[in-house]
């Protein structure tokens, strides 16, 4: 396989926003547009092969997570519509609380503090210190918690958390545990069974290098027999593609005021009508490159580039690492902040210099993936000491 045919950025743009959104690899461009092609020319007629495709990101998805079963995972618009079906889907009562840490992204924080309706607590844990991130959650935790909520990687800091510490201690008190993966999918070696998580969700537009619109939604059968559904259709029936059904119960005059079908008993009882076949091409499509390389290479080759880019701003006078530096408290995020100088206008004109970055937690965000050459690492670094020198 030769990456640089995989990859075909503007040149003179080097890319170091994965943790926002990712450019897709050739071969996702290419079935998009044949998906789109097909559609112009045939319209449905192949849909048993789209069928095939959307089992095979199935597969996939299983595969990255390290669960057992395709049928634990539902395909869904984004995280925020997973997270949304966790939290109202849950029967909640007066004086229960929610757990997760002031460091989340808009998208695991608002949906718990929306059920404040129903007197429920959202408690946002400030994480001060890595080494103490996860005595600060589980010390927020009593008897009115019902679940606690993480993401694997922070978006801003690029802290990552010690998922299988925080899934056990979840356990061991019979509290649910709802983890977004969204900058770990696709970036890390991931094992969904070891962290003991209930509920797993995360976009594929990041590292996962995927069009947007196509999430994965992870559930234990345990877990989702708790959410109550609150969206129904043809799709998340048990007899998905028994439509005549219905109209034949009616006609024979039994059972009229009864529903004549069944949720489904996988995942998919979450998917209520047609999915997001285009979609669900260009996921799979990206997930077959990082799977082919395997994500123990893509994961080893993400911390070497962040290994770089920390020590590099460590051994600058003007640069303030804010990503931890342990080699298990990060991942493909770095993030630093510059002495005397606004991270928003440094921002700027490396963007304008062809670095494509971000503005997060108070300082600029890096995060490159595992196409990311070291010249072009280095030539970013060049090009900020030049910046923050003027």
């Amino acid at each position: 396989m030769n990456i640089d045919d995989e990859f075909r950025l503007e040149s003179g743009l080097t890319y170091l926003n994965h943790a926002a959104v990712s450019p897709w690899p050739q071969r996702t461009v290419t079935a998009v547009q044949q998906f789109a092609a097909e559609n112009g020319t045939v319209g449905s007629s192949n849909y048993p092969q789209w069928l095939e495709v959307e089992a095979r990101l199935r597969r996939r998805l299983s595969e990255l997570l390290g669960v057992g079963s395709e049928e634990d995972i539902a395909l869904l618009k984004n995280t925020s519509e997973g997270l949304s079906i966790i939290a109202h889907g849950l029967p909640w009562k007066q004086g229960d609380n929610v757990v997760t840490s002031d460091q989340e992204f808009p998208s695991n924080s608002m949906v718990w503090e929306s059920l404040d309706r129903y007197g429920v607590t959202t408690r946002k844990v400030p994480l001060h210190s890595a080494d103490s991130s996860e005595e600060a959650l589980m010390a927020a935790v009593d008897t009115d918690t019902r679940l606690l909520s993480i993401s694997s990687v922070q978006f801003g800091s690029g802290l990552k958390m010690d998922l299988p510490r925080l899934g056990a201690f979840c356990r061991e008190r019979d509290i649910l545990f709802c983890v977004d993966a969204i900058q770990s999918l696709g970036a890390l070696q991931f094992d969904g069974t070891a962290i003991e998580a209930d509920f797993i969700v995360a976009d594929g537009h990041k590292w996962m290098m995927a069009p947007e619109g196509c999430a994965l939604f992870y559930s234990t059968p345990i877990a989702r027999e708790q959410l109550q559904l609150h969206q129904y259709g043809w799709h998340m029936r048990e007899a998905l593609y028994e439509f005549d059904s219905e109209s034949s119960c009616e006609q024979s005059g039994c059972c009229s005021d009864i529903p004549n079908w069944s949720r489904a008993e996988s995942a998919r009882r979450f998917e209520p009508g047609s999915p997001n076949m285009l979609g669900i091409h260009g996921l799979e499509a990206s997930l077959s490159l990082l799977q082919e390389l395997g994500m123990k290479q893509v994961e080893q080759q993400i911390l070497q580039h962040s290994r770089y880019l920390i020590d590099a701003i460590q051994s600058h006078p003007k640069l303030n690492l804010i990503t931890p530096e342990a080699e298990n408290r990060h991942a493909g995020i770095v993030t630093f902040s510059i002495t005397n100088r606004e991270s928003a206008v440094v921002h700027e004109q490396l963007t304008q210099q062809g670095i494509q970055c971000a503005v997060r937690a108070g300082g600029v965000r890096l995060s490159p993936h595992f196409y990311t050459t070291s010249e072009q690492l280095q030539q970013a670094f060049t090009i900020l000491e030049r910046i923050i020198s003027q």
